[in-house]
This record gives C-alpha cells, sequence and structure tokens, in this order.
C-alpha cells in the first residue's frame, strides 16, 4: 500500500493509501455545485464545502471518519457528512472561524452517506466530535457493533482496503 498504482476505473495514479470523499449527503438533489462557506443561508437548499441545508430545516456538516490500516501509519479517511440539530449546528458555527471546540461536543447525528464495501451506512446513529483548529469534526458510530465501527475500532488490512477501494470504483488496474 505504499507504493505507486493506477486506477483500474478512472486511470488516476495513486501512491499509498488516499481517501475517499463524498462531496454532498446522499440526500443532496441537485448538481453538486458548492458555494462558499460565506453564503451560508437557511431558506430552502444550500451546500458548501463545509454545510449543507435541504429545505431550509434539514442540516448536515462535513466530518471524517477514520480507519487504521494495519501495518501503517496513515489511516484511510473517509469525508463524510452528517446531519445535526439546529442546536449543534448553531455551535458549531459559533466556533467555526477560530476552531476553539474546547469543552463542546460531541454531538448526536446520523451518517448521511453509504460507504461501499460495508453494509449499509446511511441514516445510522452517530457521534460528531469536534476537532480544533479547525480541522473537521471526526464521527464514531454509536451502534459499536456495525462493520464500519468495528473496522474504526480494530482496524482493517490492506486487502480489505484494496476491497473498499474497488467498491468505490478505484480498483488497482
Amino acid at each position: 500500500m505504499s507504493g505507486r498504482w493506477r486506477c483500474a476505473c478512472c486511470g488516476t495514479g495513486h501512491e499509498g493509501v488516499f481517501d475517499l470523499v463524498a462531496n454532498a449527503p446522499d440526500f443532496w438533489p441537485h448538481e453538486v455545485a458548492p458555494e462558499p462557506n460565506s453564503a451560508l443561508r437557511f431558506d430552502g437548499d444550500f451546500l458548501s464545502d463545509d454545510f449543507c441545508v435541504l429545505g431550509g430545516d434539514q442540516y448536515f456538516i462535513r466530518c471524517g471518519f477514520e480507519i487504521p490500516v494495519q501495518g501503517l501509519e496513515r489511516k484511510f479517511g473517509f469525508g463524510c457528512w452528517s446531519s445535526v440539530s439546529g442546536d449543534s449546528l448553531d455551535l458549531y458555527l459559533d466556533h467555526f472561524n477560530d476552531g476553539d471546540y474546547e469543552g463542546v461536543g460531541p454531538w448526536t447525528g446520523w451518517f448521511a452517506n453509504s460507504l461501499a464495501g460495508f453494509p449499509e451506512t446511511l441514516n445510522q446513529p452517530c457521534w460528531i466530535h469536534p476537532q480544533p483548529n479547525r480541522d473537521r469534526p471526526l464521527i464514531t458510530f454509536a451502534n459499536e457493533d456495525h462493520p464500519l465501527a468495528v473496522a474504526q475500532a480494530t482496524g482493517i488490512d490492506a486487502k480489505r482496503l484494496l476491497e473498499i477501494y474497488a467498491g468505490s470504483g478505484h480498483a488497482p488496474g
């Protein structure tokens, strides 16, 4: 997993472990064309790199989900989305610019993406852990028995990571 390889699907060259990213919650009904974070509004649908609002009353934030890879220092990351309550979004926004979340969170949420290679992850209850220095929050599953939660707790081997990549359209060529 530390060498270079070319994706059989997209032809992109990859080196070692790389992260997968969901550009919007799976519920996003429009073309993915993010607006600036500073344009955040609550009157209808909105999508930026860090925030999503649906119908003016459903709120999502961009998060990360990390899985250790056995034998490697670098973790595999999945850039994903979680729903949050209006109160949690307000707390997140209060500290978004300064990144000082000490003593804030975790919040409850619902995982808002399906991750290929695992049983359904969409709408799984989760915990959202805000991170310092404007790093995106990290997610842990509330259901510790879900296979994705087990992978996060115990790690996966390189073969399993390649299976996840292949399920997401990034198989080695």
